[in-house]
């Protein structure tokens, strides 16, 4: 799986607002900060992040940005596809077609089976994890994480 920067700086721009009590706003310019990123690119992550139903902006002296849910209502597999795409099997077999139109293997590749296996894997565990669970200890969060891998 490949993590663009858009998807990381946009997770981590919306953990800003997780962190946050319900209803709270922050604003552009204080997400930039506390991230090392322009206040332009992440005008444009919570603007992708609005998009999606995830935020919304807040207009006026305490204005910013708010999350529209809970951080436990939030899963880290919807922030991505709002802020990217889960590369899927389709993805893969057409980026590895050779100098053809389709994949040689297109017709019983055994392989497809295995990406297959391996992105439907990662789409649930996404889909299972929540911005709650990334609001826990780093080491508490990797020690649960990995007992869905057993």
């Amino acid at each position: 799986m490949r993590i663009t920067a858009q998807e990381e700086y946009g997770l981590r721009c919306l953990l800003q607002l997780a962190y946050l009590p319900q209803g709270k706003s922050v604003t552009v310019k204080e997400v930039a900060a506390k991230e090392g990123l322009s206040t332009a690119y992440v005008e444009k992550l919570l603007r992708l992040l609005g998009r999606a139903g995830l935020v919304h902006s807040v207009r006026g002296m305490r204005g910013g940005y708010v999350m529209n849910r809970a951080p436990a209502q939030i899963t880290l597999g919807e922030t991505i596809r709002a802020l990217g795409t889960i590369q899927t099997t389709g993805h893969i077999c057409s980026a590895f077609t050779g100098s053809k139109d389709i994949c040689v293997h297109f017709n019983g590749c055994s392989i497809r089976s295995i990406w297959s296996g391996l992105t439907s894997y990662i789409q649930r565990y996404l889909d299972d994890t929540t911005l709650a669970d990334l609001l826990e200890d780093e080491y508490v969060l990797s020690t649960r994480l990995a007992k869905r891998l057993t």
